[in-house]
């Protein structure tokens, strides 16, 4: 019997062993698993932006007199835009267009909007929106010349 009870403690280490090199190999693939799809993710990221459409090159630009508009509580805005157009488009842009979405967008705004960067930021970046669909995308940006609230 004496030897049939060194044998069970003779086979634990062995098993504890077994477990030890199965929880290495466990790691070591969840390890190497995690940085190989971060690399993926990180090259996949790099080749997503080398496909997208290039940013459109710069044309003429074309100035656009100043407008009033009517703001809210007996509030004007004097505005003057020009419009960046691309160096793809056909022809200089007509202003008609422009000077009409931004009365649309400016009409009935509150003064205090317009008063701080971020309200400016937000409208203009909305009215280049509008006018690059309008134009189809041959304005690429617009720029105030003349901003005055009163």
């Amino acid at each position: 019997m004496a030897k049939d009870e060194k044998a069970p403690e003779g086979d634990a280490p062995k098993k504890g062993g077994r477990r030890k090199l199965i929880i290495i190999i466990v790691a070591a693939v969840l390890l190497l698993g995690g940085g190989g799809g971060g690399a993926f993710m990180l090259l996949k990221g790099g080749s997503s932006e080398e496909t997208a459409a290039p940013a459109p090159e710069p044309g003429a630009v074309v100035s656009l007199d100043p407008v009033t508009i009517n703001l809210a509580d007996s509030h004007y805005l004097k505005v003057g835009i020009a419009l960046q157009a691309t160096a793809t488009a056909h022809e200089e842009p007509d202003g008609s267009k422009a000077l009409n979405l931004a009365i649309d967008q400016y009409t009935n705004v509150e003064v205090s909007e317009l008063q701080t960067a971020e309200g400016r930021a937000k409208l203009k970046e909305e009215l280049t929106e509008k006018i690059k669909e309008a134009y189809e995308q041959e304005v690429m940006a617009i720029y105030y010349t003349t901003f005055v609230t009163q």
